[in-house]
């Protein structure tokens, strides 16, 4: 975040501390920010401090305040619409949709500056939990409650390397990477330290993510009271499967699948294959962990996910049913389906996610704001409390994620593990599995292999931000017939209507593509950080 509002945001936290509001995310018990020493007096104000890091993540303090930055609401909606396969109808993601940002815009800025806080906030509180162990609070208290801070910490820093940084994969980490943040900025002091450190390397980056990471593994509990709203060990492992498969390092994600993932898979049955750590399983049915009710979809298969309810959320203005939902049923209807995955034939006219988790136009409501007929998502659907959580990482992807390392280490061949967790998912969407289904002779290549996990990937995970991510780490992938060209060509900002929606309907994108060389792949930083901070350059072209 900039300079002078890191200062400023630490101090006013504290005074904030002494006169927190009606919201609440963890419990009943509300809070809001937190910075001195005279927070940790007691073992509470020790666990509302940690709290409070929560809450930094799911609704920021900075720039666009309350709207779900960086991760109540705003890393799916800034995820899936720089992407090809969710369409902007409205003027709220614009900027992010055309490529048309600059070091001033106002959503870049604000993911930056309040992914940025919450990491100073998460450094404050190891520094207070380290302080207090084994007097204020016991212990192993104090080594958990610095496990979740590390857990946020890696994940804050992972987000914001796929939108600020080129990917590893370019140069094998070589290029600029982001401000990796491992201690409070609360004074002139560690001010004027800041200022002294320029811009690391992308590896640099991803080694303090994992070595994060392999402090939260081995000091986080299997399972948390609250559930999958805290930090656990099993979703240590799902982060580090995940920062590993975008540096490329498959045989990295094998190996931390393998503590989660049986050997032996029941691929027609997807929903009786329990993790070996946490109990995760898929739901029976595609929407089973989507969809708000009291419990608010926190399911076996959500791994982590960060809490929305009614009285705390990222507002009309960022809340992901109002921004997704359909515009007839109380929602905004600003992002809706794309055509260009809709109508892929790879995706099966009958597969069960088409009717679950979708409204397709006239046929059962759904509308956008600015064109009328469209298909809009419901995997959230809380239009009115805004209090659908944003489910952060799901079983399905880890076993996505265990399915591509398995196909790209298979050596040319086909893999038949990776076809058995590719069925997982794909079986519990299907009307008769035992026909459908892949088989090793489905692909003749092992390429082949891997783009049906792709493709996988992008209809499981569509609507929940993860597209970006997947152009990111492979737009510099060694298989070539893999390689994106850079952003994809996308339907134009604005224009949805039923006509083109259509299985294997073809799709002329009217709105080109923009080519990795192009400066304009990864965002600027905000120019208020490189002018109050020199040392920390500015991504080239802007």
């Amino acid at each position: 975040m900039k300079l002078n509002n890191l200062l400023a945001y630490s101090f006013l936290s504290a005074i904030a501390f002494g006169s927190i509001g009606c919201e609440k995310v963890l419990e009943e018990a509300p809070y809001s920010s937190f910075t001195d020493e005279s927070v940790f007096t007691t073992p509470a104000r020790a666990t509302l401090a940690l709290n409070g890091v929560y809450d930094a993540a799911q609704t920021g303090t900075t720039t666009l305040a309350g709207r779900g930055y960086p991760f109540g609401a705003a890393n799916v909606q800034q995820g899936d619409c720089r992407g090809e396969d969710m369409v902007n109808v409205a003027a709220f993601y614009q900027f992010t949709y055309q490529g048309t940002y600059n070091p001033t815009t106002t959503n870049n800025v604000a993911f930056w500056d309040n992914t940025y806080n919450m990491i100073n906030k998460a450094n404050i509180a190891i520094d207070g939990f380290r302080k207090v162990s084994g007097s204020i609070l016991p212990t192993a208290t104090a080594t958990q409650f610095e496990a979740e801070c590390r857990f946020l910490r890696a994940l804050g820093h992972l987000e914001m390397l796929t939108h600020f940084a080129r990917p590893y994969l370019d140069g094998n980490g070589a290029r600029l990477g982001i401000p990796y943040r491992e201690y409070a900025v609360t004074g002139s002091a560690t001010l004027d330290r800041l200022k002294t450190e320029p811009r690391p390397t992308v590896l640099y980056d991803y080694q303090r993510a994992i070595a994060d990471l392999n402090y939260a593994e081995s000091n986080l509990p299997v399972s948390q009271t609250l559930g999958p709203i805290r930090a656990t060990r099993g979703a240590a492992i799902a982060m580090k499967m995940r920062a590993y498969m975008h540096m490329g390092k498959w045989d990295s994600v094998r190996i931390e699948g393998n503590k989660l993932i049986p050997t032996t898979l029941t691929p027609l049955t997807p929903s009786s294959t329990t993790s070996l750590i946490g109990g995760y399983a898929l739901q029976a049915t595609p929407g089973g962990s989507f969809g708000y009710t009291g419990g608010n979809s926190i399911t076996s298969e959500n791994i982590f996910t960060i809490k929305n309810d009614p009285l705390d959320n990222g507002s009309v203005n960022g809340a992901l049913a109002s921004q997704y939902g359909t515009n007839d049923l109380a929602g905004r209807g600003l992002v809706s389906i794309s055509p260009i995955i809709w109508n892929r034939t790879e995706w099966l006219a009958n597969d069960l996610r088409r009717s679950a988790l979708y409204l397709q136009g006239a046929t059962n409501n759904g509308t956008s704001v600015a064109t009328g007929q469209a298909i809009m998502t419901r995997k959230y659907t809380d239009y009115v409390g805004r209090g659908d959580n944003n489910p952060i990482i799901r079983w399905a992807e880890v076993l996505l994620m265990q399915a591509e390392a398995e196909a790209r280490l298979s050596a040319g061949a086909v893999s038949q593990r990776a076809v058995d967790l590719l069925n997982m998912v794909r079986n519990r969407a299907s009307v008769a599995p035992a026909t459908t289904q892949y088989t090793v002779a489905s692909f003749a290549t092992d390429v082949d292999e891997i783009n049906a996990i792709l493709m996988e990937r992008r209809i499981e995970f569509l609507a929940e931000g993860k597209r970006w991510a997947d152009i990111h780490r492979t737009v510099q992938d060694p298989i070539t017939a893999l390689r994106p060209v850079g952003i994809p060509a996308k339907v134009v900002n604005g224009n949805t209507g039923m006509a083109q929606y259509g299985f294997g309907l073809s799709v002329t994108p009217g709105q080109p593509a923009i080519p990795y060389s192009d400066y304009r792949f990864i965002w600027p930083l905000p120019v208020g950080e490189v002018t109050q901070n020199p040392i920390v350059v500015q991504n080239p072209g802007y």
